[in-house]
């Protein structure tokens, strides 16, 4: 800041907090001398989140004592700081073959984030592509997540879903997409074993290559249903 952009602060200061002002010529004036030293790198306001006026209000609004030059700079440095922590240089577009060129222009970048002129850049994904789609997007675009043959290979390791994208493949009910009222097998699950010893517990806890028939009944019914609709 000029002396001009001092005097403006001290004003402003002046305003939220009687107690700084400086009512001498001469204080006045050394006042101006003292802040314009230790404000020098210091801009008044900047196109990206900075302005000295809104660091002064949060002193005087956080601290009991009167504000000090030093105390506008710390904050200043603290948010030239921050704007470094989460900016990521961009690949220069400089000729890597150039040491000399490609440090230049990675350290105009950081200089123009340090003093505000630029916003921090962040990368977003490790790679490029466009812009990002959603899950949705990708999987209607190449249909499956896992490739047909792996898809095959895998169908002998789980033969329950196999079982069920099958059932979905060809337009049949899909037995496990329901709560089994037998076993009490939740939905996604295959039925399980119960046998009614003499005390009338039941027992029994393997699994079931089919569904049970009652089960199978309350697919169908669902699948009408939402046909229905």
């Amino acid at each position: 800041m000029d002396p001009r952009e001092v005097a403006a602060v001290l004003a402003y200061i002046g305003r939220l907090d009687p107690r700084t002002i400086r009512t001498g010529t001469g204080e006045a004036r050394d006042q101006i001398a003292q802040w314009q030293e230790l404000l020098d790198d210091v801009p008044f306001a900047t196109d990206h989140g900075w302005d000295v006026r809104e660091a002064v209000r949060a002193h005087v609004l956080d601290s009991l004592y009167p504000i000090l030059p030093v105390d506008v700079a710390r904050r200043w440095r603290a948010h030239r700081r921050d704007r470094l922590d989460r900016h990521t240089d961009p690949t220069p577009a400089a000729d890597p073959d150039d040491p000399a060129a490609w440090r230049a222009e990675l350290l105009r970048a950081r200089h123009a984030v340090a003093a505000g002129v630029a916003a921090p850049s962040t990368h977003r994904q490790i790679t490029g592509g466009g812009p990002p789609r959603s899950i949705e997007e990708r999987l209607r675009a190449i249909g499956s997540c896992i490739p047909p043959a792996v898809r095959t290979e895998l169908t002998r390791y789980r033969p329950t879903r196999a079982t069920r994208e099958a059932a979905v493949a060809g337009d049949v009910p899909d037995a496990l997409g329901v709560r089994c009222e037998w076993c009490h097998a939740p939905a996604g699950a295959p039925c399980r074993q119960r046998r009614a010893s003499p005390d009338g517990i039941a027992r029994g806890n393997a699994v079931r290559a089919t569904p049970h028939p009652s089960r199978i009944d309350l697919a169908i019914a669902r699948m009408d249903r939402q046909r229905a609709v």
